[in-house]
């Protein structure tokens, strides 16, 4: 028989694919196939992207591919078109790109034979809610472990289970005879056979609920996303509460009825805002789909979860797909239609790895397969924004609120500086204004929301009689005071401390706090307004799975008086009861040297304060600041995004600035700066090199804001063109004179950036 050869990526920096003899007994070959391969003194998980009856490699040297994952069927050509795109845009390996994208059973051969396996699991019932947590002794760490993830996620896989405990399945067995958990079965292999004869709607659209009459706002832009014929990319522009989820069901409900074997892929920003999506879909879609027709992706998911959700999609079980920036990678062979909620949103950038943006890819992923793609957001990008002003995009208004009663929240802007030259009290950053305009609010029995985004107690601990101020010994940074867990901690590196009792540097024992975050905010609302239920939902208190969901329940049950929160209230929830929305320290992203820093800023507030008055209650924004005549807090109170974006847009172009440039971002981490800084030198010697140097600017190198993160001292050098096309071209010839330079621990490029 002809000899085969298959030709692998691996999760490697390098961008080669790499030779495999294919056993002759294999099933036969495809690109797509997922392979364990022999890789050096280890072995790895590959994907094959081409298969060939010859190799350059010297036969004494071609290995054998070990095995085949018969369970997942092949990635398409579609999927692989995409990872190649991505490897190619953002200057990566193949492997790179391909095999992170894959959930983690996918890339360990020893769970490839139980990916079909039928799934045990055990759900939490209300009963073992409550006895749980008192039942296990405190020594039993690690039984206690697996009670908490299955508190934590309401059910738990067995093989997970495992995985946290070697005698799960004993435990979890004597917790059902007791009648804290149930046990359920599920055959996914039979389900998958079902599949892949084409996914059937169960029920018809009568059982579904009743449906809310469409604005004429609404109606047309349904009308024009389902009436769309190959790529059409959408803006949709609505102000907040104007009902664009209603929009993505429309027309979700319009495709399914018209190709009852699509998909669709809807991105959220942020893990949080999944559950209410979710809850939406499914109630809408209800004896319309099956329950598995609609599943998550993210990386809060179990990884076992994560797989079987994957594969759902993957088989087209999947109807729809709902998850954060990572789906953008899904494998979805039935795609036709994608939608990116709040695509403003910076959480669409990764910021680690293969350095994405979600948003970006799902545009171009439209594009490849000719389907229409729809960009929600009351504060688009100003990128989105250029691109609907150039007509590549069109742009589709919700310009009123949902709720006919409904009507968009007054803002007032209370200047701190003249209620501090008028003598005028406040309460730990608290004005008087707002103060009373709470308990106004706890009187009428509706709820208040007061965003600070910054968590902690307070952001510096120090001492006034010699000045010392609790840093980072890791970064270059100082520490935030935790008072709750009585510590010091460092937002970017971890590094944690006691609180001291005296100044380290002269003894003295009244060291205090300066600034306020949210868990400062916290405790004196208690004392500000007494009675009333106050609330904080950060970072801090909802590190625990499935915290931050409880969390929002309860705000939405009404349990809730006054909500102290930072940037994770601030967009896509839908409170029902907040008439009320205090904004504090916002003028610090005012002197940013961040570019895109008003951009971010007015697009926060402007979030934010879609969070009142949603249900017809007359909404208020009460600002406060020491610049009260900003143009940003004029255009927030009359509303104007367009009148915002418009100036910001000239300024960009006046300054050559994205989205009139394009631009890439060298970023160094050496053991010193100096180490950091002439890397970056030699780099831009070599490019300043290159044939095409004359349509590309390189900067001065200069060091990042916070130039040392756990004891690595970090730089940066930007790279721009007015030509994209120049730009990848010069990057692309650029790398191997990078790969060869020495002297940093590690260097990444990245195309975009959003931070700079």
């Amino acid at each position: 028989m002809t000899p085969c050869f298959v030709r692998v990526a691996l999760d490697h920096p390098l961008t080669a694919l790499y030779d495999y003899r294919y056993p002759l007994e294999a099933p036969p070959p495809q690109p797509g196939m997922l392979v364990r391969v022999p890789f050096g003194r280890r072995e790895a998980v590959g994907l094959i992207f081409e298969v060939s009856t010859h190799s350059d490699v010297p036969a004494n040297k071609l290995r054998e591919v070990d095995a085949v994952c018969a369970s997942c069927p092949p990635l398409s050509e579609q999927w692989l078109a995409l990872v190649g795109f991505a490897a190619d845009y953002y200057q990566r390996g193949l492997g790179e790109v391909a095999l992170p994208a894959l959930p983690q059973a996918l890339r360990d051969p020893s769970r490839w034979a139980r990916l079909l396996a039928p799934e045990e699991r055990y759900r939490v019932l209300p009963a073992g809610r409550e006895a749980l947590p008192e039942a296990l002794p405190a020594r039993a760490q690690v039984l206690r472990r697996l009670a908490q993830a299955l508190l934590d996620a309401n059910e738990l896989d067995l093989v997970d289970a495992r995985a946290l405990h070697p005698k799960a399945a004993a435990s979890l067995e004597s917790w059902r005879e007791a009648g804290w958990v149930e046990y359920e079965s599920v055959d996914f292999g039979a389900a998958q056979s079902a599949a892949s004869g084409g996914a059937k709607n169960t029920g018809s659209a009568a059982e579904s609920p009743p449906l809310h009459q469409l604005s004429d706002e609404q109606t047309e832009a349904v009308e024009a996303i389902l009436e769309s014929r190959g790529f059409a990319p959408f803006l949709l522009h609505g102000v907040t509460g104007s009902g664009k989820t209603e929009v993505y069901l429309r027309a979700l409900a319009g495709l399914l009825e018209r190709e009852p074997d699509a998909q669709a892929l809807v991105l959220v920003p942020e893990i949080n805002l999944t559950p209410q999506f979710e809850a939406a879909f499914r109630t809408r879609f209800a004896g319309v789909l099956p329950d598995d027709a609609i599943v998550t992706l993210h990386s809060g998911l179990a990884e076992g979860e994560r797989a079987r959700h994957w594969l759902a999609a993957h088989t087209g079980r999947a109807r729809i797909v709902l998850g954060t920036r990572l789906a953008v990678m899904a494998s979805l062979p039935r795609l036709a239609m994608l939608v990116v909620d709040e695509e403003h949103d910076p959480a669409y950038k990764q910021q680690e790895g293969l350095r994405y943006s979600a948003r970006d890819l799902a545009v171009w992923r439209a594009k490849q397969l000719e389907v229409p793609v729809v960009l929600g957001s009351a504060t688009p990008s100003l990128e989105s924004w250029w691109h609907a002003e150039q007509g590549r995009y069109t742009r589709l208004t919700l310009s009123r609120r949902a709720v006919a009663a409904a009507v968009l929240p007054s803002v007032k802007l209370i200047d701190l500086e003249e209620e501090r030259r008028r003598g005028r009290a406040s309460f730990e950053g608290l004005s008087g204004p707002l103060i009373a305009a709470m308990k106004a609010r706890l009187e009428r029995g509706e709820q208040s929301l007061i965003f600070l985004n910054r968590r902690g107690y307070a952001p510096v601990l120090s001492c006034d009689a010699c000045g010392w101020v609790a840093g980072c010994p890791r970064c270059s940074a100082y520490v935030v005071l935790h008072k709750p867990e009585r510590a010091l901690r460092c937002h970017h590196c971890g590094w944690e401390a006691r609180i001291p009792h005296s100044c380290p540097d002269c003894g003295n024992v009244d060291i205090a706090p300066m600034g306020r975050g949210t868990q400062r905010i916290e405790e004196a609302l208690a004392s500000a307004v007494p009675g009333a239920r106050v609330l904080r939902i950060d970072a801090d208190s909802t590190r625990r799975k499935g915290s931050a969901q409880a969390l929002f329940s309860d705000v939405h049950a009404g349990e809730v008086d006054i909500l102290v929160g930072t940037q994770m209230v601030a967009k896509g929830h839908d409170f029902q009861r907040v008439s009320l929305v205090g904004v504090m320290n916002a003028d610090n992203a005012l002197f940013s040297h961040d570019f895109r820093a008003s951009e971010r800023l007015f697009a926060q507030l402007m979030q934010v304060s879609g969070r009142a008055g949603r249900a017809g209650l007359p909404g208020e924004v009460m600002v406060q600041t020491r610049y009260p005549r900003h143009a940003i807090y004029h255009a927030l109170a009359r509303h104007d995004y367009v009148g915002f974006a418009n100036s910001q847009l000239a300024e960009r172009r006046d300054a050559h600035l994205p989205p009139f440039v394009y631009q890439a971002l060298l970023r160094a981490e050496g053991r010193t700066l100096e180490a950091a800084l002439a890397f970056l030198a030699e780099a831009a010697q070599a490019l300043a090199a290159m044939p095409t140097a004359s349509r590309v600017m390189a900067y001065d190198a200069v060091p990042l804001t916070i130039v040392k993160v756990m004891n690595v001292h970090r730089a940066q050098l930007l790279v721009e063109s007015s030509s994209r096309a120049a730009l990848q071209a010069t990057l692309r010839a650029w790398l191997p004179t990078l790969r060869g330079l020495r002297g940093v621990l590690r260097w990444n490029l990245e195309v975009d950036p959003l931070d700079i």
